[in-house]
């Protein structure tokens, strides 16, 4: 089973991020969960959102205390909570920020992690560019795709055009794509190199 623990404020898109991945694991085939966890309902407040995918059927229903794969909507929460907590360092940590790691001053926690395993992408920016709204959620899922390989981007895609109407899917779906996109361009360099 792969656990995931998305973390944001209120207004951007936490909860969806963890429906839709729920829904594009479920379109795969796959047993899936998605369930939220509010700290106090109101704009802007601390957020998580916890997905579950697996081949077997997924009995457990607490929060995801270990994550195999963390998402961080907002990096401003890690001067707020402990966003790391009981995160698996063999796992993933996907950040939305155009800063490093180091820049951002969490290097000794994504030090432990292995290579490749951590990756800032600006979400936020693209999802401006493309939704024209400061909502990474969608961005970050295809960045999720690219570097778990949990699920595919058809299935994703599938999952927004069933949650969304068309006017809003379209960009949506365009900016999952450039986080994909983003990644796998990434991960190819960091091959390279």
């Amino acid at each position: 089973m792969f656990q995931i623990r998305i973390h944001g404020r209120g207004g951007q898109g936490v909860v969806s991020a963890s429906e839709l991945l729920s829904v594009a694991a479920f379109e795969e085939g796959k047993f899936s969960q998605s369930f939220p966890s509010f700290g106090s309902e109101r704009m802007g407040a601390p957020v998580q959102a916890f997905a579950r995918i697996s081949d077997e059927a997924i009995t457990i229903r607490e929060p995801v205390m270990e994550p195999d794969m963390l998402i961080i909507q907002d990096p401003t929460l890690f001067n707020a909570i402990d966003v790391f907590e009981g995160v698996k360092t063999d796992g993933y940590l996907l950040i939305n920020s155009s800063k490093t790691p180091e820049q951002l001053g969490i290097e000794d926690m994504t030090s432990q992690f292995p290579e490749n395993h951590v990756i800032t992408i600006p979400a936020t920016e693209l999802a401006l560019k493309y939704i024209k709204q400061a909502k990474p959620n969608t961005v970050l899922l295809g960045a999720f795709a690219a570097m778990s390989n949990m699920v595919k981007m058809p299935a994703l895609e599938s999952a927004i055009n069933a949650k969304f109407p068309s006017r809003i899917a379209q960009p949506n779906i365009i900016a999952t794509k450039a986080g994909y996109n983003l990644v796998m361009q990434m991960l190819s360099k960091a091959q390279e190199a």
